[in-house]
Parts: structure tokens; sequence; C-alpha cells
């Protein structure tokens, strides 16, 4: 039977959810972890190995033993993109045939990166209490999972809910350069969702439900200087001839000042909206030394300032550069007394989230590139952006909802923060749906580590999050 025009059982839901997990989901996800299926643009044999290939079968399968009944789940493929995985939930009830929510998250992986505790590994699954360890648990392959037990908690109570849309990209770790292909491609399937749920985000702390307000946008590049045809002994030329990394020093210094990390040029920021002002402030006094204490400072190290504040509007209103790797610098071990004839940087900036992209490519590779000392060749290649995103104003019964749901499932009411990363799929969606209300939510909390060593999945915020969105589609449904 259908409980038309009632909401769930909180008590029900969290038993349905926590025994799924227990009995299935944790399982599948540590195979999932296993397979290194590393995003395309980390990986140009993605194709040959085949870790994307066996990646999707294992979700998508485990996606056709759990889909609700009537599901339509296909493996879309487009040539040379990894496949995506679609899925089409009917509604149930007296739901509108054309309303839709879409939930979104992706199956790519970063690359291994060094530093994982000894026990641990990108690729080895590893249960430690309520973390479960590994690379792509919580960045982002709970996503299909979660987005199918929170419908089948409605289907399991006779709660009925909206048309739901499921989608999995597999290149959201290269910045989503194949999804508006298969965005055109699934738009007449898609239909016009009036509810984005995205599971790909990031919460300040693992007590209440966080709700992402903003993205910052992203430019990488790599700055290269080239001074010499051919290294030579430093001891001949060193006082004649520039060293590549001090240019490359200069360079840098025209974007950022060395002392402060402050981005220099104005053109690189925006008037920061005033409720996000008003957010940042609520969240630092929310978080309190969390705001920075969650970082794995060495002995002795502190952030960039005190004011809470203010760190939170860095993170996700200001621009900011961080070096992500280097050519032409030798091993310590193999470092001669050698001149070297050229140094490469790869830089990746966050941007503001409502900045062009586009103007601050341009702007940056002319910085770069114009005037260089002592007529050293300079280039900036590989020049790659992706656009930020500010959320639209919160409906009254989403932003209930989402209090509600917390509240539910937490304890406390949920937080709105914006994040310092970048989705780049949010920003298309905004484009293509003006009119939806968006739930960007996630479990990247203190410490996870997306990205980096040590990655982990915090099982508990899972489960709860997963219960908190099966309660925002109920209230979507039941919205006037």
């Amino acid at each position: 039977m259908t409980n038309v025009g009632k909401k769930t059982d909180p008590k029900l839901t969290r038993d349905f959810v926590e025994e799924r997990y227990e009995r299935s989901i944790i399982d599948v996800l540590t195979e999932y972890i296993r397979i290194p299926n590393k995003s395309p643009g980390f990986d140009p044999d993605w194709q040959k190995l085949g870790h994307m290939e066996t990646a999707v079968q294992l979700l998508a399968g485990w996606a056709r033993e759990h889909a609700p009944p009537g599901t339509e789940l296909s493996i879309e493929r487009l040539e040379g993109s990894p496949p995506l995985i679609y899925m089409d939930i009917p509604a149930t009830g007296d739901a509108r045939p054309d309303d839709t929510v879409l939930l979104y998250g992706h199956y790519d992986k970063q690359p291994e990166m060094h530093g994982w505790d000894q026990d641990k590994g990108p690729w080895i699954p590893l249960r430690e209490g309520d973390k479960l360890y590994g690379r792509g648990g919580a960045d982002d392959g709970y996503a299909i999972f979660a987005s199918l037990t929170a419908i089948n908690a409605l289907r399991e109570q006779g709660i009925p809910h909206t048309r739901c849309v499921v989608i999995i990209e597999g290149c959201e770790e290269s910045g989503s350069p194949d999804l508006p292909k298969y965005i055109a491609h699934l738009k007449d399937r898609i239909g016009t969702p009036s509810l984005v749920v995205c599971l790909d985000s990031g919460c300040g702390n693992y007590d209440q439900m966080w709700c992402t307000t903003s993205l910052r946008g992203l430019l990488m590049g790599t700055l290269r200087v080239e001074i010499l045809r051919e290294g030579v002994h430093s001891g001949d030329a060193s006082g004649v001839v520039a060293s590549s990394f001090r240019i490359l020093r200069q360079l840098l210094d025209r974007l950022e000042d060395p002392r402060t990390g402050t981005i220099l040029p104005s053109e690189l920021y925006v008037q920061i909206p005033r409720d996000r002002i008003e957010q940042a402030a609520a969240c630092a006094e929310v978080l309190g030394s969390a705001v920075y204490d969650k970082f794995p400072f060495v002995a002795g190290a502190s952030a960039v300032s005190d004011e809470r504040t203010e760190l939170v509007l860095n993170r996700t209103w200001r621009p900011a550069l961080a070096v992500t790797g280097v050519d032409g610098l030798p091993s310590l071990a193999d470092a001669g007394n050698v001149l070297r004839p050229h140094t490469a940087l790869k830089l990746s900036m966050r941007l503001p989230p409502t900045l062009d992209g586009q103007a601050a490519a341009e702007h940056v590779t002319k910085l770069f590139t114009s005037d260089p000392p002592y007529g050293a060749k300079v280039s900036f290649e590989g020049v790659e952006h992706a656009a930020g995103w500010n959320a639209p104003p919160v409906s009254e019964w989403l932003e209930s909802a989402m209090h509600e749901a917390s509240k539910a499932y937490f304890g406390p009411e949920a937080a709105f923060m914006g994040e310092g990363g970048s989705i780049p799929f949010m920003g298309m969606l905004g484009e293509a749906f003006p009119e939806a209300q968006f739930l960007i939510t996630g479990v990247l909390g203190p410490m996870s580590n997306a990205h980096g060593p040590n990655e982990f999945l915090h099982l508990p915020t899972a489960k709860r999050l997963t219960c908190c969105v099966s309660d925002i589609i109920t209230s979507h449904y039941l919205r006037s």
C-alpha cells in the first residue's frame, strides 16, 4: 500500500539503510576500491587496461540487483569516452509524470598519491572501525549505493516519490570533459529536473548534514621556462646565465604574493555576495578550530591566518594557487652541479565561483608569457578551466526539509557552506536547468583526504546522509 501524504518513519529508514550497507554495500564498495580505475585525465591507457570497464560493470551489476521494480538501467557509451551509468526510476503514488529528481555521482578516481600509511594503500581497502580506507570510496563510489538505497527506503515503507534519474559518470576527476556530450545525448530522456541531488561534495564535520552553497572554479596548466638548449656546468654558467628556476619564481610573483599567498591581479576576484559572507561567519562559529586543524599540519605549523571567517572565505570565494607537479628537476640523489636548461611547474589555481574561467585563463596566460625575464622561452601549456558555481536561492520547502532531515538522523540542524573544490557538472546543470533546486552534499569531512593519501569513507555519515536524501525526496514529492 502507498502511504500518500505521509513521511518516512526515521527508525524504519535508519534500520533499512543500516542493514543494506552492512549486508551488501560495504562488501561491493570494498571490491570497488581494489580497482585502479584512474580517471582518463590521469591514465591515457584507460581503455586498453580495462579498469574503468571493470568498475562500471561492478557498480551496474549491484544496481541491477537492487534497483526498484520498473527501473530502466543502461550503460551509455559514446566513442572515446568512459561509459556512464543511467537509471530511470518511475514515480510512485500520484506524482506528476513530468516531475523529476536527478541524482548524480561518479566512479572514476584520482591517482595513487604518495604517503599512505604502511598498512594502507589506494587500492587496498581496509575497514578500521567507522572508516573504510582506500581510493574512491568517499569520492565518489558510495554515491550510486546511497542514491538507490535512499529510494528503496521509501519503497520499503510505501512512501511515494517523484520520478528519479540517476547518473554516474566516469570522467569527473578529469574535469568532466565528456559529460556535456552525455547530457546532450540523454537530454530527452532526462527531461527537466526540479531537484538536483549531488553526492560528491564535502562536510565541515560529521555531526550534521552539510549543504554546499558554492563551488570554486579551476584553472590548470603547465608553466615552462627554457633558458638553455642543454644543461651546463653550474660553476661555469652561474652568474652569467639566469637559473630557469629563478625565472619561474619571478613569473609566479606576478600572480601571487610570495609572502602571503594572496593572488595579486584584481581581475581574478569577484564581489562576494553578502549572504555568503554571513554563512561563512556562521560556519566559522560552528566549526571553531576545525576550520584549520582538520588538516595534517606538521608539528609547529599553522594556518595562514587565525581569522576563521576569513579562512572560510579564502577557501570558498577567493582565488588561490597550488603547485602540484614539477619537471626538469632531478632527484636529490641524481642532482649534479649542473645549471639546468629548463624547469616546468604544473599549476592548479582555484577561482571564485562566479568568475569567468575563460577570461581568467587568458589573463593568466598573458601575465606569464608577456615580457619574459632575460628573453627566456616561456610557455603556459595544456591550459584547462572549469566553471565554478553559486547555488540559486533555496526554496522554503527545501531548506525546511534539509533541517528536518539533519535533525532526524544527525541531531543538529543542517549547515550551509561553500566548498573550495570544483564539480563541473554543477555549472553545466545550473545553466541547463535554471529553475531547478539543488542539494549538493557529501561525506568528505575532516581528515577524509580525498585525492591524497589515507582517503577514507566515514561510514556512519554515509548512512545518515543516505537517510537524509530519502527524507528530502519525500519532501520534494509533498511540496506544494
